[in-house]
C-alpha cells in the first residue's frame, strides 16, 4: 500500500502544501487514481462522497501546469485547466483546497457561478486565469458574452458528474466541454456511474483508466443506522433533543419551506441552527455556512442541496428529518458524516404513514438500520447524540435575517416627501407612501402631489397637482396601483416602508 504521495509522483512542494495540512497518507481513490493522472491519461474515478476526490484531480491540474513554466505566461480569457462543479457550494469548497496549492505553484485562478454579479469573475478572466473552478449555468453565460474562451484548456475535470445529470446540467456541460480542446486531459470523477454518466465519458475521455475505489452503493463502514419510528407531534421535540446535544448536526428536508420553517422552530426552542437551501441568496447561503464551520450554529438544516459538496469537517450526526424520496438522495445525504475516516451517526425520523417508503428505502440503500419506536424523552436519543444537552434562549436568530429585500431607508430619513414631494407630484413609482409631511396614504392608487397631501382614489396627480393636489390628467404608472402591497419596500420620500399584503398603501413605521 502506498504510504506517501511522493511515492505516487506528486511534486515535492505541493506534498509540502498537504503536510502543512496534516494530510500525508493518500485515501484509496487518490492512491489509484494519482499515477495515471499525473502521467497525463484521462481517468474516470468513482468513489464515496468524503473519499478525497477534490485533491485526486487538483494535485495533477496544478503539477502539470507548474511543469511548462513557458505556457505559464497567461492570457486574457484563455483559462488553461478547467474544474465544473454542479453547486456553488461545492465550487466554493474546490476553490479554496485549491488555493495553497495554486499560491506553491504560482497561478491565478478564479471561481465563476451565479447569484452574485459577474463583474469580478469578468474581470479575472480579462486579466487572465490559469484554472477556471465554475458552475456550467454561469460559465456557459460568460462564454455567450465573450469573457472567456476555452480553446487553451489544457486540462478539464468533471467532479459529481451523477449530481450534474441529476441537475440537469448534461447539455450544457457537452456544450462546454465541446469547445475544449480534444487533445487535452480529461477527467471525470462520480460517486455513481449512471446511465447520463456514461455517456458522458464515453464520449468525451479517450481510452479513459477506469478506478473504483469502493462500491457505488455501499455506505461507510463507520456509520451506525437508526431509524426513529415517531409520532408526527414529537418531530420537533426530537430534532431539538439531538440539536441540543455537542458537535454539529446536519438536518435534512424535503423542501426549500420545511428547512426555513424548521431552522426557525429549533432556533425557537433553543437550538443555534442555520438554513441552507436553494431560495437563499448567495450572501445569506455563505453566511449560514460559515456560522455552521465556525461553530456559531451547532445545526445545520438543509435541503439536498447540501448532500453533495458541502465539506464540514467532525459532523457527527446527520438526521432525515424528512426521508428522502431514492436510495442515493439518502447515502449523499448520510454522506455528510463519517468523512475521512471519521466515525458518524445517521438517523432517519419516520411516521406511521412513512413505514413502507422508509423500509423500501434502507433496502434500496443497502443498509440494515435500528429501528426503535422512541419519543423525545426516550433514552436512545442519549446513545445517538452523547453529551449534555444545551439550549440557548433565541439560538441563532439574528443569522436568519434575509439578505436582500425588506424595508430601504430613504435618502435623509425624516424629510417629508423629499424631492417627492409637491413639485414632483405623482412621478415617483409610490410604493405605498404620502408625499406630504403627514404621510397619509392613498391606498396605494397614485399619491398627492400637494402640501395637504389630499387623496385622489385611484386618478393619481400628474403634472398638474403641484400645488393644488387635484387629480391629474393620467398620474404616472396609471396611479401605480399596479403595485399593490408595496411588495419592492422602497423609499421615495425618506419613510420606512413596511412589506404588506393588502391592497391598501405601504404602512409607514
Amino acid at each position: 500500500m502506498t504510504s506517501s504521495f511522493a511515492e505516487l509522483g506528486v511534486p515535492a512542494p505541493l506534498s509540502a502544501v498537504l503536510a502543512t495540512q496534516d494530510i500525508t497518507v493518500p485515501t484509496p481513490i487518490q492512491a489509484a487514481t494519482l499515477p495515471d493522472s499525473l502521467a497525463g491519461r484521462d481517468v474516470l474515478g468513482r468513489g464515496r462522497t468524503g473519499s478525497g476526490k477534490t485533491f485526486a484531480f487538483l494535485l495533477p491540474v496544478v503539477s502539470r501546469l507548474m511543469a511548462d513554466p513557458a505556457a505559464a505566461r497567461r492570457r486574457g480569457r484563455l483559462p488553461r485547466a478547467l474544474i465544473l462543479a454542479p453547486t456553488r457550494e461545492l465550487a466554493g469548497q474546490i476553490a479554496a483546497s485549491l488555493e495553497p496549492l495554486a499560491a506553491r505553484a504560482g497561478l491565478a485562478h478564479v471561481t465563476i457561478f451565479g447569484g452574485v454579479g459577474q463583474n469580478p469573475q469578468v474581470r479575472a478572466l480579462r486579466a487572465g486565469v490559469d484554472v477556471v473552478v465554475a458552475c456550467p449555468g454561469r460559465l456557459e453565460d460568460l462564454l455567450g458574452q465573450g469573457h472567456a474562451d476555452l480553446s487553451g484548456v489544457e486540462v478539464t475535470v468533471l467532479d459529481e458528474a451523477d449530481h450534474m445529470a441529476d441537475l440537469g446540467f448534461l447539455p450544457v456541460v457537452k456544450r462546454l466541454l465541446d469547445r475544449t480542446p480534444r487533445r487535452g486531459q480529461r477527467m471525470l470523477f462520480s460517486a455513481t456511474l449512471d446511465a447520463g454518466v456514461d455517456v458522458i465519458a464515453r464520449r468525451y475521455l479517450s481510452d479513459p483508466v477506469t478506478h473504483h475505489a469502493d462500491s457505488a452503493q455501499s455506505p461507510v463502514q463507520a456509520m451506525d443506522h437508526h431509524v426513529l419510528h415517531i409520532d408526527a407531534g414529537q418531530r420537533l421535540a426530537v430534532l431539538t433533543d439531538l440539536g441540543a446535544a455537542p458537535g454539529r448536526t446536519v438536518v435534512f428536508t424535503r423542501t426549500k419551506h420545511g428547512a426555513r420553517k424548521l431552522a426557525k422552530q429549533l432556533n425557537g426552542a433553543g437550538v443555534p441552527a442555520v438554513e441552507l437551501h436553494g431560495n437563499l441568496a448567495q450572501n445569506a447561503r455563505t453566511r449560514n455556512l460559515d456560522a455552521f464551520h465556525s461553530g456559531r450554529a451547532s445545526t445545520l438544516v438543509a435541503t439536498d442541496i447540501a448532500a453533495r459538496g458541502i465539506h464540514v469537517d467532525d459532523v457527527s450526526l446527520v438526521v432525515h428529518a424528512d426521508p428522502p424520496v431514492e436510495h442515493k438522495a439518502y447515502l449523499h445525504r448520510s454522506g455528510r458524516t463519517a468523512r475521512a475516516g471519521a466515525a458518524g451517526t445517521v438517523v432517519t425520523l419516520m411516521t406511521d404513514e412513512q413505514v413502507r417508503d422508509v423500509r423500501s428505502l434502507t433496502r434500496a440503500a443497502g443498509i440494515r438500520p435500528t429501528t426503535t419506536r422512541a419519543d423525545a424523552r426516550h433514552p436512545i436519543l442519549a446513545e445517538l447524540a452523547p453529551g449534555e444537552r444545551v439550549l440557548v434562549p433565541g439560538g441563532l436568530a439574528p443569522l436568519q435575517a434575509p439578505a436582500t429585500g425588506g424595508a430601504q431607508r430613504g435618502p435623509k430619513q425624516g424629510r417629508p416627501g423629499g424631492r417627492s414631494g409637491s413639485r414632483q407630484g405623482g412621478r415617483r413609482r409610490a410604493e405605498g407612501q404620502g408625499g406630504d409631511r403627514q404621510g397619509r396614504q392613498d391606498r396605494g392608487r397614485g399619491r398627492g402631489g400637494d402640501r395637504q397631501g389630499r387623496k385622489d382614489r385611484g386618478e393619481g396627480t400628474g403634472r398638474q397637482g403641484q400645488r393644488q393636489g387635484g387629480g391629474g390628467r393620467r398620474g404616472t404608472a396609471q396611479g401605480a396601483g399596479r403595485r399593490t402591497g408595496g411588495r419592492r419596500a422602497t423609499s421615495s420620500g425618506g419613510s420606512i416602508v413596511a412589506f404588506s399584503t393588502s391592497s391598501g398603501g405601504g404602512r409607514r413605521r
